[in-house]
């Protein structure tokens, strides 16, 4: 039986997956990853390693995306292949952290009422930042995660691992989406030129949300790549 391990972005969790879970589990069997509890990518990669099964294909979304690439490097006699969704391997940049902090200081002193509107709207698609049925789905996660994993995950500065993904040598998959205002497809192609065996994949007319927006094609590419890589 095949293992997948799923890894969701900042703030969100395994119901970024419901539009895709029922086509995901006829690939086999399906792994809700946690990276709400720790601070800092190694030690949620640590947790991911504690909670997987012994062998895995492992799929990251956004800040996942940063977490899988950590727990394949830890890893990589466990990891069968690896999907990079909507992710990077860049480091956080200063103008990033300073906006990190300015938020981690407002969060600690006042109650949690969620993400912005504008960083709602900003996730998805231009044409569909006014959908209020797929806002309030994001907001949800966001809610249930709640101020302590806001904090962490806030917490949680990026270095840069683009020279160690050269030692990854199981099949990679990379998608990135043409409208993504959080992840550029730039960021995407800098990830591919670095690892010998990935495929990059790249959805058009989407934003930042792709296992939301387009789950359909998300979902064929991920199984196309899966049967092609033998895993």
């Amino acid at each position: 039986m095949r293992n997948l391990v799923l890894l969701p972005g900042f703030m969100l969790n395994e119901h970024l997956w419901d539009d895709m879970r029922d086509d995901l589990a006829t690939l086999g069997s399906l792994t809700f990853g946690d990276i709400g509890q720790d601070i800092g990518i190694q030690a949620m990669a640590d947790a991911v390693l504690r909670q997987a099964p012994e062998r895995f294909v492992l799929l990251g979304f956004s800040m996942g995306g940063f977490v899988a690439q950590a727990v394949a490097l830890k890893a990589p006699e466990r990891v069968q292949a690896l999907a990079l969704l909507n992710t990077s391997s860049r480091a956080q940049t200063e103008r990033e952290s300073l906006g990190t902090r300015a938020q981690i200081e407002l969060a600690q002193r006042t109650p949690f009422k969620g993400l912005t509107s504008r960083a709602l709207a900003s996730s998805v698609h231009p044409s569909l930042s006014t959908d209020r049925v797929l806002l309030d789905r994001l907001q949800a996660m966001a809610l249930a995660n709640g101020k302590e994993v806001f904090l962490r995950q806030l917490q949680t500065l990026r270095d840069s691992n683009s020279e160690d993904l050269q030692q990854l040598r199981c099949p990679v998959l990379i998608v990135a989406s043409d409208q993504d205002r959080l992840r550029s497809v730039e960021e995407s192609e800098e990830m591919a030129q670095r690892i010998a065996q990935a495929r990059l994949e790249i959805i058009r007319d989407c934003g930042h949300m792709t296992p939301m927006e387009k789950p359909r094609e998300l979902f064929t590419l991920i199984a196309d790549w899966i049967a092609q890589s033998g895993h």
